[in-house]
């Protein structure tokens, strides 16, 4: 089937976020400047660059009776955030902190999380996550909305510091068998992210790279 228009799919359910899968949640904490934190996952986003690593995601969707999410508030208010990753032992955790309520709630003490200081930014990070990266705020891009009562936003960090659970190191690697990420997928699923495999690059292959050096080669006789 080829669909023409995205809004008119014709089928039961919106096929779009189910197709881009996974998606990594990013579950955000942040501070306001009374020091009220508050706590969100969000599956648009990800990572977008290494050199500086930053990090990007969208703070959709204004909550119910207000103009924007409170996370974004904190965000352009205070300059920090800090993504917290979900681990499967967290999921009903994490489901609970995306509640729609007000801004002063404690969504931590909601979903019964422990935050504790970051390191370097004044958004607190959780205790109980495998990884958690400490953010400074870089700027927010609007774009646009085919409704008038939807912002679309996209926030970009830079990461200034990483944490990582001692248990999920394994031969100086994060083993992904040990981590135990979840990620978001279409409708109300998720994937546990249990398994992995390896290919090497075409330039990292060395037995590729060396048919490619003889290809190049002039033909004698």
């Amino acid at each position: 089937m080829f669909i023409e228009d995205p809004r008119r799919h014709g089928l039961k359910y919106n096929p779009f976020k189910a197709l881009v899968v996974p998606r990594p949640i990013g579950w955000i904490s942040s501070v306001d400047l009374e020091g009220c934190a508050n706590l969100a996952p969000y599956s648009f986003f990800n990572a977008v660059a290494d050199v500086p690593p930053m990090v990007c995601f969208s703070p959709n969707n204004p909550g119910i009776g207000r103009a924007r999410k409170d996370t974004l508030e904190n965000i352009e208010k205070t300059n920090c955030f800090v993504v917290n990753f979900c681990h499967y032992d967290l999921r009903h955790q994490m489901n609970m902190s995306a509640a729609h309520v007000p801004p002063e709630t404690d969504e931590f003490a909601l979903a019964g999380l422990t935050p504790v200081p970051s390191v370097k930014v004044r958004a607190p990070r959780m205790k109980e996550a495998r990884a958690s990266l400490e953010c400074e705020f870089m700027f927010r891009l609007r774009l646009p909305s085919e409704s008038p009562s939807i912002e679309n936003n996209v926030v970009f960090g830079k990461v200034v510091g990483i944490h990582i659970a001692d248990e999920i190191i394994a031969d100086g690697k994060v083993d992904i068998r040990l981590y135990r990420p979840i990620a978001r997928l279409g409708y109300m699923d998720y994937a546990l992210i249990a398994e992995s495999f390896a290919m090497d690059r075409p330039d990292d292959n060395t037995e590729l790279r060396e048919k490619r050096l003889l290809s190049t080669l002039p033909n004698k006789l």
